[in-house]
């Protein structure tokens, strides 16, 4: 695998020397002196050019970053049509190296800076940008919620789990594995990070889905999250539901006490209604 100097080494290099590339940005965890680096990190580029037209025609001048293993460019697929307005190149080389490169239009250079705060300027041919800035992830730190914020979480989370159990009545375990996964969880992780916040404060993140979460929790909630994942049975789909309602209330309960924000009634109501349903279910 080659080194992180020599990736950098290559692509300033190319940039230097292509006279349609004046600007050249990293973004993502390279950038983000909180997380540990390790050999899965990719190497987020941008390349502001003068003419897309000139590189997106043909992919030959990829080459000069090494061999690769596989590409895709979102930009350029129909069947998962990508949302960026420049054009992007996830690649893989077959030395384990993760680059993914975009490429933006000049006049996108200001705008591109009030996208994402996870930025180091690595080149800048013509002195357009007065102030580098400084890379910070502090749009991805925990927030605090409010009351209404709080109210809706619950909300969402007891609606939805009807949702599970009207799949599991109709033998539809895609359907409710689905909303159990899409919806019920994510809000029951987002009620244990708030706790998380009131723990340790709300001056961090946790990471692109909640990938540190596991360090902030305690063993036993940890263990309880765990268990909701068995989802390959209809028995298992009702166990890892009952775990998830029961771990949503008791997180929920305690971030209401220490918020000092009203437990709402939706637990107590929607629990009535699973256990009636459960009662019916063959």
């Amino acid at each position: 695998m080659r080194t992180e100097k020599q990736i950098f080494d290559t692509i300033l290099s190319f940039a230097k020397e292509d006279e349609r590339i004046r600007v050249v940005t990293l973004e993502g965890s390279r950038t983000n002196r909180t997380i540990l680096a390790d050999e899965f990190q990719d190497f987020d580029i941008t390349f502001f050019v003068t003419d897309m037209q000139s590189f997106t025609c043909n992919d030959a001048w990829l080459n000069v970053f090494g061999e690769r293993l596989i590409m895709q460019k979102p930009e350029d697929m129909e069947l998962f049509p990508a949302e960026e307005k420049g054009f992007s190149y996830l690649m893989l080389f077959c030395d384990d190296i993760k680059i993914d490169l975009t490429l933006l239009p000049l006049d996108l250079l200001d705008e591109y800076f009030t996208w994402d705060k996870l930025v180091v300027l690595l080149l800048d041919k013509d002195c357009r940008i007065e102030h580098p800035p400084v890379p910070t992830d502090i749009d991805y730190h925990l927030q605090r919620p409010t009351n209404q914020m709080f109210d809706d979480c619950c909300n969402e989370f007891w609606l939805t789990i009807t949702y599970v159990i009207k799949g599991l009545f109709r033998k539809e375990i895609l359907f409710a594995i689905d909303h159990m996964n899409e919806i019920v969880r994510k809000e029951l992780l987002r009620m244990i990070s708030w706790l998380v916040g009131i723990e340790y404060g709300f001056t961090f993140s946790l990471g692109k889905n909640y990938k540190f979460l596991e360090r902030y929790v305690p063993e036993e909630v940890w263990t309880k999250l765990m268990a909701t994942y068995r989802m390959d049975s209809y028995e298992g789909m009702w166990e890892s539901l009952e775990q998830c309602m029961s771990l949503f209330r008791e997180v929920s309960a305690e971030a209401a006490r220490r918020f000092n924000y009203r437990y709402p009634s939706y637990d107590e109501k929607i629990t009535e209604y699973v256990v009636r349903q459960k009662e019916n279910y063959k």
